[in-house]
């Protein structure tokens, strides 16, 4: 056996649409010039994948002369199941039933409403919202109902629908009723044999995102786990003792087992295999220490591109990710596709009312048929690699270049060369955030087609085996474990606790198979369980390279996921090119769904909102724009306004008609009531609103003598920036939004609002009423104080599941002009749209800069600090969340910004109380535990300034919330409305100290910039 007698060696296999690639890798060659590859295998993927697995690893091994047991290991990726999802293969595709246990919550959010409506029609064909459901502190919204159980599963059943998702308001915390397992026992009684996914296996808080991950990994499920049994077979039948892993999408591995529940987790492995591979393969001729890598992996069907880090691994999405245009919260690798690849179908078509011809590549494919139907090889199908072939017949060694020659014309090659390059070239564009441009490393059987130069790129790399970057990826994955869990934080700190739950981590990935020198934390996060007292849920994963050397991890090749007698054939899911017609634009237009969330196609720069007689007609555009504005201005707090964004939208479609106004325009005997909902951002990722905010004005009404003629939201932040238009709008109430707010931003009280501040009128906020939305109604009448509204809402708020609607008692217009933060609804289209222009653009670099000239310039914003998350404490206090976000500068002691200084060295801490209150410069210290120790020279910014965290992959606000291990964010600074600066009780009641930081002054960052109204600017009643 010669140099690789009794050496440990790791098999890699890349199951792809077109082909599947091998390799056989030696680790401890991986320092040579050979990289330690000691065999190689590509070839076309078969109908059924064990058969091209089997052929991979037989050639292999008989090639190098490998005995079975010299194998340490198998790792298989495949994008068979994410193709499905992007190619809305119906074949492949299970049609899936959701019961929802939420109560009386949720009902204008129903499942996929935020989908493309293809994917929607193709797989959600049933859902009910059920009794049943969490509130935030463990209490329940509601019990579950068996006997509705039962009757939905009849539905079900009749439906012929086999899968089967139960999604619980709150269900990741719920360790003690276990409602998603006790429904899901009720439905395998009733309906044995039947798939079921429950999400709180699949996804974390934030109900909208968890749920539709689960749908999409039900949709998968039965598909496969016939496809991982087939994985499973030829490994047995080559008599291979070793165990089997599959590759899932942050470049660890997943047992057999793991990966035929939770499918989803590998979809997006398949580019980050290539990824990996791609660093594995120029490491040492590139330094990739100091430089990022864009990876173009060219299949035979789509193009992946991505962006490797200095890491080694690939830039990751934001907090949420998406895939075929579908929201998701667990993190992915940034990959953005096309239907472009060296299968792709290339036609000319007579162009309409014109005698010459228009060319299409794509984004159909012959896929793993190139072997047979190219005309390279015989066939009759004209591919990309056929025209590749015919234009570099000496270059490119594929199939016969007699079979193409004359195919096309010259000027038929050229077009085809331009549509591929300049394709490309777009989609390198997209990723990048900045327009420099970086090297460009080309991978995957399909990298033929591609140009020796494109534009963007510095320089244009094809290392040596880049064909099969994949199974390098898959065979060099690492390994990885989890570790979440609830525990009493009473008498410990989460520093000790977060240090303890990850040495179990550690372990566990060292039993896992890890080499105990390369295991490190690559996440963790803290999450106290709100009105639980003393308990926190903590997450913290580890990972590490695959210790090749031992031979003692128990992982037997015969994975539970075989034993089964069910048939294994695949045929069934043979994929058949088709003929579409669907033009370029249309083709990329649908790859690119994989990326983007659906936005309407405007033109940024010539887009104008309606505006007709002073007043505002909202349409989708403008709510996508206010929505993303809102976040920024919530400062951390508010809750994300995705949900309501939605809501919203939906209305707009079914016809509902949203106004706004300009409060320079209100009557001084406007009667302006107040809405907005109270309590915890965290509660309102995940209990999904009912009509407890409709329900709250009208139970106001009773109590109010005078009808209200306007609404106007309490805070602009977050999702309460949007109450007075949803409100307004709906049915039975018909009244037009102001362009304002009392806050200008999100603070966490009631009291802390610019009524409050001029004092003309206490209390301002009563009376008024509050519902939960689950039945529990409460109307104060009166009361001696505005803070005594807020304590008493407070205490109440608590038993109502910590969120609930509010109204509060009617102001005049006059009142109304002078106390709102006015045009603030203006301000945060104008946020939004910019946010939208850098992302079109590709500037999501300067979307600081372009979020600062839409808050007034510079004089009146600018970027605090840049850099990393590193740590994030929350505890909770008086039903507030209160926590610490520390951030680890960006800059080094070589960068110096114009004035001289190196601003974002070292390391930063935003203080939050639901929303941030400042940003203060860590001082280096061994002592960990000293508090306080913050003086006024460590002050970058303090309230009531506005203090946002952007996250920089995708430009958006984060909210407290969202704060996690490893975020690459950019903190912004706005100044405050005047109306907070104007008086010592001004800053009082909104500035740092309301938030127990006395000891520190609070310096304005710059020069409040009134909003410009978009009323005044688009006004067409004069024209």
């Amino acid at each position: 056996m010669g140099s690789i007698e009794r050496k440990r060696l790791r098999i890699g296999v890349d199951v792809g649409g077109t082909n599947t690639d091998g390799v056989i890798l030696d680790p401890a060659r991986a320092g040579e010039p050979d990289k330690g590859i000691v065999a190689w295998h590509k070839a076309a993927t078969t109908t059924n994948p064990s058969l091209g697995i089997g052929n991979a690893i037989t050639e292999m091994l008989t090639t190098a002369k490998i005995p079975p047991f010299d194998v340490a290991s198998v790792t298989i990726g495949t994008t068979h199941f994410v193709n499905a999802v992007v190619e809305r293969d119906a074949r492949r595709l299970s049609p899936v039933a959701v019961l929802r246990l939420c109560g009386p919550f949720s009902h204008h959010t129903p499942p996929c409403v935020d989908w493309p409506e293809d994917m929607r029609e193709l797989v959600l064909k049933h859902y009910a919202i059920l009794p049943g459901g969490l509130e935030v502190d463990g209490s329940l919204i509601s019990g579950i109902d068996e006997a509705a159980i039962e009757a939905e599963c009849a539905t079900i059943k009749e439906k012929n629908i086999r899968s089967i998702v139960i999604c619980g308001t709150f269900s990741p915390i719920d360790t003690v009723e276990r409602q998603e397992e006790r429904a899901a026992a009720v439905v395998r009684r009733v309906l044995p044999g039947y798939d079921i996914v429950l999400s709180k296996d699949v996804a974390s808080l934030g109900f909208v995102e968890r749920e539709n991950a689960a749908i999409l990994n039900a949709a998968i499920l039965a598909f496969a786990r016939k496809t991982i049994r087939a994985f499973h077979e030829p490994v047995q039948r080559l008599g291979l003792q070793c165990p089997v892993f599959i590759t899932q999408n942050d470049g660890t591995i997943l047992s057999g087992a793991m990966a035929a529940r939770l499918p989803i987790r590998t979809f997006s492995s398949g580019p980050t295999n290539s990824m990996r591979g791609a660093a594995f393969l120029v490491n040492g001729e590139m330094d990739l220490q100091n430089e990022a890598v864009m990876v173009v992996d060219i299949g035979g069907t789509t193009t992946d591109v991505g962006l490797l880090l200095a890491s080694g691994f690939p830039r990751q999405q934001a907090a949420y990710s998406e895939l075929a245009g579908v929201r998701m919260n667990f993190s992915c690798p940034d990959i953005k596709s096309i239907g472009v690849g060296g299968g792709s179908i290339v036609r000319r078509h007579a162009a309409e009312g014109d005698s010459g011809s228009k060319m299409t590549v794509g984004p159909d494919s012959v896929g793993y048929k190139l072997t047979t139907q190219a005309v390279v090889f015989g066939g009759d199908v004209l591919t990309a690699t056929d025209c590749t072939v015919q234009a570099n017949p000496n270059n490119v060694a594929i199939g016969n270049p007699d079979l193409v020659e004359c195919r096309l014309t010259d000027d038929e090659l050229a077009e085809f060369k331009q549509i591929v390059k300049q394709r490309i070239e777009r989609v390198i564009d997209n990723m990048k955030t900045s327009p420099r441009d970086v090297p460009v490393l080309l991978v995957g059987g399909g990298a033929v087609i591609a140009p020796d130069t494109l534009k963007g790129a510095s320089r244009v790399l094809k290392p040596r085996w880049s064909g099969v970057a994949n199974a390098i990826g898959a065979a060099i994955a690492r390994v990885s474990a989890v570790v979440d869990t609830v525990k009493s934080t009473a008498g410990i700190t989460t520093t000790v606790l977060l240090k303890q739950i990850a040495e179990e981590a550690v372990a566990q990935t060292v039993a896992a198979g890890a080499d105990p020198s390369t295991v490190k934390i690559a996440e963790m996060e803290t999450l106290p369980l709100q009105y639980v007292e003393n308990k926190s849920r903590f997450v913290v994963r580890a990972a590490g390279d695959f210790d090749y050397s031992r031979a003692d991890i128990d992982m037997p090749s015969k994975d539970a996921v075989l034993e089964t007698t069910d048939n294994v054939d695949m045929d069934e899911y043979d994929k058949i090119a088709q003929e579409k017609t669907q033009n370029s634009d249309a083709s990329d237009s649908k790859a690119d769904a994989t990326n983007k969330t659906q936005t309407i196609d405007v033109n940024i720069d010539d887009y104008k909102p309606t505006v007709k007689d002073r007043v505002w007609y909202v349409t989708e555009t403008d709510v996508n724009w206010i929505a993303s504005g809102c976040y920024v201005l919530g400062t951390g707090g508010g809750g994300s306004p995705y949900t309501h964004m939605v809501r919203l939208r939906e209305m707009l479609r079914k016809g509902f008609v949203v106004r706004v106004v300009s409060p320079d325009d209100l009557a001084d005997n406007d009667q302006v009531c107040t809405g907005g909902s109270m309590g915890s951002p965290t509660v309102g990722i995940e209990k999904l609103p009912g009509d407890e905010m409709l329900q709250a004005q009208r139970e106001l009404a009773k109590v109010c003598d005078t009808p209200p003629t306007h609404l106007i939201s309490i805070e602009i932040g977050g999702g309460n920036g949007l109450q007075s238009m949803i409100v307004g709008a709906s049915n039975n109430m018909d009244l037009p939004a102001v362009d304002g707010d009392w806050m200008g931003r999100a603070y966490p009280t009631k009291w802390q609002t610019t009524p409050v501040v001029f004092n003309e009128r206490t209390p301002v906020f009563a009376p008024m009423a509050m519902c939960d939305g689950n039945g529990n109604v409460l109307v104060m009448r009166q009361a001696t104080s505005d803070l005594n509204v807020e304590r008493i809402t407070r205490a109440a708020v608590s038993q109502m599941g910590s969120s609930a609607g509010c109204a509060e008692a009617p102001v005049t217009g006059a009142e109304t002009r002078q106390w709102a933060v006015k045009h603030t609804i203006s301000q945060a289209w104008r946020i939004g749209r910019a946010i939208d222009l850098a992302r079109r653009t590709n500037r999501i670099d300067n979307v600081a800069d372009s979020i600062i000239d839409a808050c007034g310039g510079k004089q009146a914003a600018k970027v605090l600090w840049k850099g990393k998350i590193v740590g994030v404490e929350r505890t909770l206090r008086m039903g507030h969340v209160y926590g610490e976000c520390v951030i680890e500068g960006a800059g080094s002691s070589d960068d110096v910004d114009q004035s001289g200084t190196a601003p974002f060295v070292g390391r930063a801490k935003i203080p939050f109380k639901n929303e941030n209150i400042g940003v203060i410069r860590v001082r280096d210290t061994d002592d960990a535990s000293v508090e306080n120790q913050e003086t006024q020279d460590d002050v970058v910014a303090l309230v009531p300034d506005l203090i946002s965290v952007i996250d920089d992959q995708n430009g958006e606000a984060i909210g407290t919330p969202e704060y996690r291990y490893g975020l690459f964010v950019t903190v912004l600074g706005i100044a405050a409305s005047d109306h907070w600066t104007r008086s010592e009780r001004a800053l009082s009641i909104g500035g740092p100290d309301a938030f127990g930081f006395n000891h520190l002054k609070y310096e304005p960052l710059g020069t409040f910039v009134k909003p410009q109204s978009v009323i005044d600017e688009f006004d067409t009643s004069s024209q």
